[in-house]
């Protein structure tokens, strides 16, 4: 019980730094009108933003993440050979990958939800955080009412 407790803690400060350096680095970027410099920051965001675009990067990505969650899946339930303890962990890792794409897109269309009603980047952030805190609070309120987690 210590250890889930120690885990949200750290998680939610996680998201608390995240969050910070988010916005930070959001806000912190700001030239005047008609300024022509191309920083290192926005080359390098231009770059991973072409690459983002493109659906031949999402496609791959999806099938990677498909295949190596299953692939751990499987080799946590199956009959490998593996200890005892090594498949227990393979499977909590299997929860945690899960958890953490599951909070990813709670964030990401919150994020893109605010932006797409014409709010600015600092709303679209403020509502993500909102939205994934909401899932850690029902994780925590669901392991402290059934026990979840076991």
């Amino acid at each position: 019980m210590v250890s889930l407790t120690l885990l949200s803690t750290a998680l939610m400060g996680l998201l608390v730094v995240s969050t910070f350096v988010a916005v930070a680095q959001i806000g912190g970027k700001r030239t005047a009108p008609g300024a022509e410099s191309v920083s290192r920051y926005d080359a390098i965001t231009g770059v991973l933003g072409d690459i983002a675009r493109k659906p031949v990067t999402w496609a791959v990505s999806f099938v990677a993440i498909t295949v190596g969650i299953g692939a751990v899946a499987l080799l946590a339930v199956g009959n490998f050979g593996l200890p005892e303890g090594l498949s227990g962990s393979l499977l909590t890792l299997v929860y945690v990958a899960v958890g953490i794409l599951l909070t990813g897109f709670v964030f990401l269309g919150a994020y893109f939800g605010a932006r797409g009603r014409g709010l600015g980047n600092a709303h679209g952030v403020a509502a993500g955080s909102f939205a994934s805190g909401l899932v850690f609070l029902v994780l925590i309120a669901a392991e402290l009412l059934i026990g979840l987690f076991g």
